[in-house]
């Protein structure tokens, strides 16, 4: 009777090699499928954003042989002239710093308001980028520092790209020829 029980447990089998092996390796391709879809949304969300902004950082830039600064009284004021070349940006994003304070602008494609900005010389409130192929200039409010920096952002495609241009040395605008 001891026989007949030792027999009967040990015909039982477990899993065999084969089937543990495919289940492993289906185990595997689901781990990696799942993973490469995981990242293959993270890559394709940053290529978007490199795509609008790759190869586009020269063609909007700050002239700086129109770009100074007024003072009158206490109170200082910056002219800058933005250059835009083959490309139509929906909008830039203007920094301006000063040794008291840091403010910005968006510079729309259409004409619109922008707080603290005019056009020059016209002091015209209805504010808009230059087209393609060419440049516009503009006055801010009172600052009541003088200016340290001037930094350009282009909006291209939806996405705000890296800084494109920078002036750090802003001449007097009653020094300028």
């Amino acid at each position: 009777m001891v026989k007949q029980l030792l027999y009967k447990n040990s015909n039982k089998k477990g899993l065999s090699a084969i089937i543990t092996t495919l289940i492993l390796i289906a185990l595997s391709i689901v781990a990696v499928a799942l993973v490469w879809t995981f990242i293959s949304v993270l890559i394709k969300g940053n290529i978007k954003s490199s795509e609008a902004c790759f190869g586009n950082y020269e063609k909007i830039t700050i002239n700086p042989d129109y770009t100074c600064y007024e003072q009158i009284g206490g109170n200082y004021y910056l002219r800058f002239a933005l250059s835009i070349g083959d490309i139509t940006p929906e909008e830039v994003v203007v920094s301006v710093s000063s040794s008291s304070e840091v403010k910005s602008y968006r510079i729309l494609s259409k004409a619109s308001s922008v707080a603290g900005l005019t056009m020059y010389p016209t002091g015209n409130t209805s504010v808009i980028l230059p087209g393609k192929n060419s440049g516009l200039t503009y006055r801010t409010e009172v600052f009541t520092g003088k200016f340290d920096m001037v930094r350009i952002a282009p909006v291209l495609d939806g996405t705000q790209c890296d800084v494109s241009d920078t002036i750090s040395e802003i001449a007097d605008c009653t020094l300028m020829v």
